[in-house]
């Protein structure tokens, strides 16, 4: 729509586009499709109208957003502009940085090898393979 008009309803592929969830609108209608995307509790198509205080939860990979509408909008943004079309729960906010905490510490024990094996240690990374074939 044009800049004059103020909007009342967007499609939720067009509105999860816009407020930065998803990199291309054509990613933010395959998660919709595949169920990542709720609105009020229930299952949405992309064509389905957005309103301002409807309640989604976006799955994004590990993380899960629980968001209230706040505004709409047609074109995307800067991400200043499109963190003000939503406000994310409290509790969505400590659940997504547990989330994280508990993945940094299940990285925390390994640490990378500093540079490539050496002669030896490759022929035991060999040995390795073959005793795996037996």
């Amino acid at each position: 729509m044009t800049g004059d008009v103020a909007l009342t309803a967007v499609r939720l592929d067009i509105w999860l586009w816009a407020a930065r969830f998803f990199r291309t609108r054509s990613l933010a209608k395959q998660a919709i499709e595949v169920g990542r995307v709720e609105v009020d509790g229930q299952r949405a198509k992309p064509s389905r109208v957005v309103r301002t205080g409807e309640r989604l939860q976006v799955t994004r990979g590990e993380e899960v957003f629980a968001i209230t509408v706040r505004g709409l909008s047609e074109q995307r943004g800067p991400a200043s502009v499109a963190q003000t079309l939503y406000v994310e729960d409290p509790e969505s906010i400590a659940a997504r940085a547990e989330t994280r905490a508990a993945a940094a510490a299940a990285r925390a024990g390994y640490t990378p090898p500093e540079g490539r094996p050496d002669k030896r240690a490759r022929r035991l990374i060999r040995a390795l393979g073959d005793i795996d074939a037996l």
